[in-house]
C-alpha cells in the first residue's frame, strides 16, 4: 500500500469476492435458521416414541432457537478475537456433533442437550460471523446483499422439509440425526470462504497511537500533580482506579454497552424482543397441524416448501425494494409494517378450512416471514451504524433468547390445554400485530427526534455567539498553554506530532 493509505481501515468493495462471501453466508445462514424448524417434521413420531407431550416435545426447537440467540455475545467476542472464518468452521463441526450425538439419545433430556444446546451453539457460531462480515464486504448494496444471504433460510428449508420426511420414512429418525450431522459440515466449508478483509497494520496501528495517547496522559498528569500538589496521592489507590478503567475498557472492547443509552437501540431491542414471542411458533407447530387435522404426512411437509418458496422470492425482493431511495431512508416504518402484517396472517389461520386454506395461508406467511428476515438485521445496522454492528447483534440476541424460548412451549401449552391450534396461532398474532405497532409509534417518534436534534445542532453551529465562545475558549487555553514555560515545550512537541499521527489515520 501506499505511504498515504497505511494503517486506514480499508473501504467496503462491495463486489468482487463479496458475492462469495454472500453464498458462503447463505449457506451458513440458511442453516442457522432453517434447521430449527425442518427438524419439526419428526416431533410426532419422536413424540410418540418418548410417550411427551406436545409442550415438552417443543421445547426441542425452543432451546436450540434459544441457544443459537442466546449465544450471540460469545459468538460477537469470538469475532473480535479471530475473525469470521475460524468461528463458522468451528461451528459447523459443533452441529456435526450434535446431531450425531443426537442419534444416541435414550431420553428427551439428551435430546434438549444434544439437538438444542450443541447444535444451538453451532448455529450460534455460523449466524452472526455470517451477517457480520457482509457488513465488512458491503455498504452500497449492503441491502441487497443481506436479502441474497438470508433468501439462504427459505431455500434450506425448501430442501430441507421433503427431505427430512423422505430420510424418516427410509432410516428413522435416528439414522435421519446422523445423516444431518454429516449434512451440517458444510457450513465448515461456506465458512472457509469467509476470506478476512483489511489490514493488520490499521490495528497495529491503532495500537500504538493508544499506547501513545496514554503514555502520555501519563505524563501530563503526572506534571500536574507534581506542580499542584505538594502531598503524592498513593500509588496504591491510582493503580486500583487504573485497574478497574482496564477491565471496563477490556469488556467494552468487546460488547459496547453503551448501546444501551442509544434511543433507536433501545426502541428496535424492545420491539424484537415482544415480537420473538410470536415470531417461530406457527412454524414450528404447522407441520403437526396438518397432520392433526387429518393431511397425510408428505403434503404437510409441502407446506413448509411452499411457505420457503414464497419466503425465498420475498427475501432478495424485499432487499431491493428496502435499498430505493424512497424506502431506505425510513427502512424502520417498512420493517414495522412487515412485523404487523405477520400477526395478521397468524390472526386469520383459524379461518382456513382444509388443506386449500393452509396452503393460501403459508403462501401469505412465506411472504411477511421473508419481508420481516431480510430486514432483521438491515435495520439494526441503519440505527448504529457498521462500526458498533458487531457488538449490538450479540447484546439484541442475547436479550431476545428468552422470548425465543418461551414462544413455542407456550404455543404447546395452550394446544394441551384447550386441544386445539386456533389459540396458539392467535396469540402469535396479537403479539407480533402489538410489536408492528409499538415499532411503528416509537420510530415515528424517535425520527422526530432525531430531527429536532439535528436542528438545535445546526443553530447552534451557526449562533455566532456560541462560535465566538468556543474560539475564547481555545485563545485561552493557548495562554495557558505558552505561559507553562520550556520545560513543558517537548511535550507539546510530542503531543503536535501525535495528533498529526491520529489524524493521519
Amino acid at each position: 500500500p501506499s505511504p498515504a493509505n497505511v494503517g486506514r481501515a480499508p473501504s467496503p468493495p462491495d463486489g468482487g469476492w463479496g458475492w462469495v462471501v454472500v453464498f458462503g453466508a447463505f449457506v451458513s445462514i440458511g442453516f442457522a435458521y432453517a434447521f430449527p424448524k425442518g427438524i419439526a417434521i419428526f416431533f410426532k413420531e419422536i413424540q410418540d416414541f418418548f410417550g411427551t407431550s406436545y409442550s415438552e416435545i417443543a421445547w426441542v426447537s425452543s432451546i436450540m432457537l434459544a441457544t443459537t440467540y442466546g449465544a450471540g455475545p460469545i459468538s460477537s467476542i469470538l469475532v473480535n478475537r479471530y475473525g469470521s472464518r475460524p468461528v463458522v468452521i468451528f461451528g459447523g463441526l459443533l452441529c456435526g456433533v450434535g446431531m450425531v450425538s443426537a442419534a444416541f439419545c435414550t431420553s428427551i433430556l439428551q435430546l434438549y442437550i444434544c439437538v438444542g444446546f450443541i447444535t444451538g451453539l453451532g448455529l450460534a457460531l455460523n449466524l452472526q460471523p455470517s451477517v457480520i462480515i457482509i457488513g465488512k464486504y458491503f455498504l452500497k448494496r449492503r441491502p441487497i446483499a443481506n436479502g441474497l444471504a438470508m433468501a439462504g433460510s427459505p431455500v434450506m428449508l425448501c430442501t430441507l422439509a421433503p427431505l427430512n420426511q423422505f430420510l424418516f420414512d427410509n432410516f428413522g429418525w435416528r439414522g435421519s440425526f446422523l445423516i444431518l450431522g454429516a449434512i451440517l459440515l458444510h457450513c465448515c466449508v461456506a465458512g472457509a470462504l469467509f476470506r478476512p478483509i483489511g489490514a493488520d497494520t490499521a490495528s497495529v496501528k491503532m495500537q500504538k497511537i493508544e499506547e501513545g495517547k496514554e503514555a502520555l496522559k501519563g505524563e501530563v498528569t503526572k506534571d500536574a500533580m507534581e506542580m499542584s500538589s505538594p502531598t503524592n496521592i498513593p500509588m496504591e489507590t491510582k493503580m486500583e482506579e487504573e485497574g478497574e478503567k482496564d477491565c471496563c475498557e477490556k469488556i467494552n472492547q468487546y460488547l459496547d454497552f453503551s448501546l444501551f443509552k442509544h434511543r433507536g437501540f433501545l426502541i428496535y431491542l424492545i420491539g424484537n424482543v415482544l415480537m420473538f414471542l410470536g415470531f417461530f411458533a406457527p412454524i414450528v407447530f404447522l407441520a403437526p397441524y396438518a397432520k392433526h387435522i387429518g393431511i397425510d404426512e408428505y403434503s404437510a411437509a409441502f407446506l413448509l416448501s411452499i411457505l420457503a418458496i414464497v419466503d425465498m422470492i420475498a427475501r432478495p425482493t424485499t432487499g431491493i425494494i428496502a435499498n430505493s431511495k424512497w424506502v431506505r431512508p425510513r427502512i424502520q416504518y417498512f420493517f414495522s409494517f412487515s412485523i404487523a402484517f405477520n400477526g395478521a396472517c397468524h390472526l386469520l389461520c383459524p379461518l382456513a378450512s382444509g388443506y386449500t386454506g393452509l396452503v393460501v395461508y403459508s403462501v401469505f406467511f412465506g411472504l411477511a416471514f421473508g419481508m420481516v428476515c431480510a430486514m432483521l438485521f438491515e435495520t439494526l445496522m441503519d440505527l448504529v451504524g457498521a462500526a458498533r454492528f458487531t457488538s449490538a447483534v450479540g447484546l439484541v440476541t442475547i436479550a431476545e433468547c428468552c422470548t425465543i424460548l418461551l414462544g413455542p412451549p407456550i404455543g404447546g401449552t395452550l394446544i394441551d390445554t384447550f386441544g386445539d391450534y386456533k389459540y396458539m396461532f392467535i396469540k402469535c398474532g396479537a403479539v407480533m400485530v402489538l410489536a408492528g405497532t409499538f415499532l411503528f409509534i416509537m420510530n415515528y417518534y424517535n425520527y422526530r427526534m432525531l430531527s429536532k436534534e439535528e436542528k438545535e445542532r445546526k443553530a447552534k453551529e451557526e449562533d455566532p455567539k456560541s462560535v465566538r465562545t468556543e474560539n475564547e475558549g481555545k485563545n485561552n487555553w493557548n495562554k495557558e498553554a505558552t505561559q507553562g514555560g520550556p520545560e513543558l515545550e517537548p511535550l507539546r512537541e510530542e503531543q503536535g506530532g501525535l495528533k498529526k499521527e491520529v489524524n493521519g489515520t
